[in-house]
């Protein structure tokens, strides 16, 4: 009896997490700036938040962005699409970790390790552009396997 409680508790599970999406996040909502996030990635959400949305606007903000690693990341590759009306308009790749090449502090951790970093971020652009548009982000490691993803959610209506 015990074997089949586990068993189907094991199944209800599975069939939980193949049936569910991760919800939409709110990164930030102020005036006319607002940031929503949702993990593409069906196996792992992650954490993430902004001390104000106004900052994000100006050339350097602080964040905070946890998550336990379901991969090693010897090597991490960044890509981010910016996608208006359905259509990539703006690709942007950078190299994050690899050999003798490493930008953060976390390059080298291993698989079930946690990622935490807090601290400023500098995006290195002088505005967000105006308009509705989804920033498709994806983390992926050595062996081309997804560490992170995300689609955010932009609705910027600030007037530089």
């Amino acid at each position: 009896m015990k074997t089949s409680n586990g068993l189907l508790f094991i199944l209800i599970l599975l069939y939980i997490n193949a049936s569910t999406q991760w919800p939409t996040h709110t990164v930030c909502k102020e005036d006319n700036l607002e940031i929503y996030y949702k993990s593409c990635d069906p196996q792992q959400d992650f954490a993430l938040s902004i001390d104000h949305c106004s900052d994000i606007a100006t050339h350097t903000f602080n964040i905070r962005a946890a998550m336990v690693l379901g991969h090693s990341i010897k090597e991490l590759y960044f890509k981010l699409d910016m996608i208006v009306n359905g259509k990539t308009i703006l690709t942007y790749s950078e190299t994050l970790c690899g050999p003798g090449h490493s930008k953060l502090i976390f390059c080298g951790k291993k698989k079930g390790e946690q990622l935490y970093y807090e601290g400023p971020v500098t995006l290195g652009i002088k505005e967000i552009p105006q308009g509705d548009y989804t920033l498709s982000a994806k983390l992926t490691n050595q062996d081309h396997v997804i560490v992170a993803c995300a689609d955010f959610t932009v609705k910027n209506y600030l007037d530089y």
